[in-house]
């Protein structure tokens, strides 16, 4: 979880592009956590949002640790939002259009309600599990 972590700190200010997957172009959302298990540990996910909250384990909030990720519904009732968690309620993304990488927090009004769960991608509960 360290390197994940370190990587996607170093991409915190890369600015956000739709459709974005690498620091030089930009990022989306699951553009960006893509990367950043990809070039950390090595780990391919899929594409988008939806599709990464589908292969990951669900994880209860209260249990939740840094390098999960963390989902929400922006627009409707589809996941259409992802960013990796750090601790203490916070997570990296990269949220929109005119932004960039930033450290959010859950309590925050917008994303508190937007909240949809927490997810373990499969390889790092299987490295949790076999210790």
């Amino acid at each position: 979880q360290k390197s994940l972590l370190a990587v996607a700190m170093g991409l915190r200010e890369t600015r956000y592009v739709r459709g974005g997957i690498d620091p030089t172009r930009g990022f989306d959302c699951s553009g960006f956590v893509r990367y950043v298990f990809s070039h950390a540990i090595g780990v391919q996910l899929p594409r988008n949002s939806a599709s990464q909250f589908l292969a990951g384990l669900k994880v209860n909030r209260a249990e939740m640790r840094p390098g999960d990720l963390v989902f929400f519904r922006t627009s409707g009732k589809r996941i259409s939002h992802v960013g990796i968690y750090i601790a203490g309620d916070r997570f990296i993304h990269s949220p929109s259009a005119g932004k960039a990488v930033e450290i959010s927090s859950l309590k925050e009004g917008y994303w508190a309600k937007r909240f949809a769960g927490a997810k373990r991608p499969e390889a790092i509960a299987q490295v949790d599990d076999n210790g």
